[in-house]
């Protein structure tokens, strides 16, 4: 992952981070999605993006997004490096092996890698 794929990833999860302590979880799930675009090439931050989207959903007390997480964190595990639906959000919501369009901003730093 170079430097600013990282500082892009980094960021999305601080702010996800920032507004869960808000309490606004809609907004923080929403800076989550945006990180799983940015690290679903990278294993480890493919696994974060999922745990915190788990904890998300955990306190929301969303059982769709809890058991739809899990899932998710062992496929990251192995699938990573491998194979992942490029612009996929990561969410429940969505099929995991759907492909999705990249937000522009989010696809000018991807070109990078």
């Amino acid at each position: 992952m170079n430097q600013k794929l990282r500082t892009a990833f980094d960021l999305e999860m601080a702010s996800a981070a920032a507004a869960e302590s808000r309490g606004d979880m809609d907004r923080a799930f929403v800076h989550l999605e945006r990180a799983h675009i940015l690290g679903q090439r990278h294993t480890w931050p493919h696994v974060r993006s999922h745990l915190a989207m788990l904890r998300i959903g955990w306190r929301r007390r969303d059982r769709r997004e809890i058991v739809g997480q899990f899932p998710r964190i062992l496929a990251a595990l192995v699938f990573s490096r491998i194979w992942v639906p490029l612009g996929n959000t990561g969410g429940a919501n969505v099929s995991p092996i759907k492909p999705m369009p990249i937000p522009s901003d989010l696809a000018e730093i991807l070109r990078m890698d």
